[in-house]
């Protein structure tokens, strides 16, 4: 029989299925990408929303993850017009009548904020920055033997706690809140074991590497690694829906950077009952409703020291945080929810016409909510920035069945490829190893509904094409 067009079809054009085809093409094999949007990205992608001369991102916007990826640091992205932006702090959270706690890049100059609990955030935090480089690619693997196991120990037995129990060794609110903040990212409860990971690890980033912002937009992120593909060999067809196997050109493997919901529409016949039935207890978490904003100037914050930082936290102390949180996964609304917000123009003038902001910003909700936050969410906004509201020129929402639309893979809005508890975190989308691998030998998840799970890391992608690299050749 003659030897098929392609050695793999990738499916689906976000940064794992992009990461996915990278790897494959630098072992030499002859790589399809296949995208169902007319611009690759997935959750990585940049457009105008509000008015002329705004560039807004679409879904991510600060990379923290992107920017520590094992495999992306091994690629030439600069060369292919990726470039960083750090801002001054990498993150503010301003609390109610008092300033704002800043998470610097270093550790003494964040603890020297935290007042009473300077040294504990400091024999807390800094151990784990000295680590930094065994800790980050062990957190952003599949479960495997660790390569610095006493390291990854001795974070385990942090991580493994929920962010409340790790935040009852701060006595004051200021840690204890800035630890929440970053433990919320997970969309987990935060008394919920694991919880504490997440936090540490994005606290632990935000000291290492920073919390950057790509220059012109997340896209330049995607259009980075779909440039390095092209170099490579690699192919790419936009506009390109798949409905069924029928539609994938012929290959020895496909890898799918969807969530198993999709892969059971396009693939299900090509799966043995028992793994699809496993697929279809697969789990989505929260979802996500976003704003975004054309301002005529900097956002008014209470605390000046909010402009120098990229990301924002708004949801004041961790009881409020963790409220928050329990309501959402109790499937409530918050009436003060926990906001996350970005504002990247202050920092990449690209971003919108001079003198003028853009900012992002959104709020955990239950998956598939129909319920518009957008009061809930500017209330948070003017509560530490009296005078917001005037400042806003436009205003775009995108509630958890936009961000479907925009991206099939945000299953009700759920922005992390799946609930990531000890349920499902490792054993992502199915309980079977490699974890990438399906029992059909020529189909592949590669998407962050597989481990490590969501963000813009890429490392989703590349285990799963080295797994199929390990198993098909």
């Amino acid at each position: 029989m003659p030897a098929p067009p392609y050695d793999a079809v990738v499916v689906g054009a976000g940064p794992n299925g992009l990461a996915a085809a990278i790897t494959l093409a630098r072992a030499g094999r002859s790589v399809l990408v296949l995208e169902a949007n007319d611009a690759v990205g997935g959750g990585a992608r940049s457009a105008g929303l509000t008015l002329p001369g705004f560039v807004h991102d679409l879904g991510s916007a600060i990379h923290p993850l992107a920017l520590a990826s094992p495999f992306f640091r091994t690629l030439p992205l600069d060369r292919h017009g990726l470039r960083w932006i750090q801002p001054e702090v990498p993150l503010a959270h301003p609390l109610d009548g008092h300033g704002a706690v800043l998470l610097e890049r270093a550790v003494a100059a964040t603890a020297a904020g935290l007042g009473e609990d300077a040294a504990a955030y400091a024999a807390l935090m800094a151990p784990l920055v000295r680590d930094a480089t065994r800790l980050i690619p062990g957190a952003l693997a599949p479960l495997r033997v660790p390569r610095h196991p006493l390291a990854m120990a001795r974070f385990g037995l942090l991580g493994v706690r929920s962010a409340e129990r790790v935040a009852d060794r701060f006595a004051g609110e200021r840690a204890r809140a800035l630890l929440a903040g970053s433990a919320a990212h997970s969309f987990l409860r935060l008394d919920q074991s694991l919880s504490a990971a997440f936090g540490l690890i994005l606290t632990l980033v935000g000291h290492a590497v920073g919390w950057p912002i790509p220059a012109g937009g997340s896209q330049s992120i995607a259009d980075a690694l779909a440039a390095h593909l092209r170099e490579l060999g690699g192919e790419i067809r936009t506009g390109f829906p798949v409905a069924s196997l029928v539609d994938v050109p012929d290959s020895r493997v496909v890898l799918f950077d969807l969530t198993p919901r999709q892969v059971l529409a396009i693939a299900g016949d090509a799966l043995p009952p028992g793994y699809r039935r496993q697929l279809g207890r697969f789990r989505h978490g929260p979802g996500a409703f976003k704003l975004d904003y054309a301002l005529d100037g900097p956002i008014p914050w209470t605390d000046p020291a909010c402009l120098r930082a990229g990301t924002v936290h708004l949801g004041g102390a961790l009881e409020e945080i963790a409220a928050g949180e329990r309501a959402v996964r109790s499937g409530r609304h918050p009436e003060r929810p926990f906001v996350l917000l970005a504002q990247q123009s202050l920092f990449d003038p690209s971003r919108a016409p001079a003198g003028q902001q853009t900012v992002w910003a959104y709020c955990h909700v239950p998956n598939g909510s129909t319920q518009d936050m957008t009061a809930a969410i500017e209330a948070q906004i003017e509560r530490f920035a009296p005078g917001f509201r005037d400042r806003v020129l436009a205003r775009v929402a995108t509630a958890p069945a936009d961000l479907q639309r925009q991206n099939a893979t945000l299953a009700g809005g759920d922005i992390n490829g799946g609930v990531q508890d000890w349920r499902q975190l490792f054993t992502r989308p199915a309980p079977l190893f490699p974890p990438y691998a399906t029992p059909n030998p020529r189909l592949y998840f590669c998407s962050a509904s597989t481990p490590p799970g969501g963000g813009v890391h890429g490392m989703c992608g590349h285990f799963a094409a080295k797994s199929a690299l390990s198993r098909a050749w």
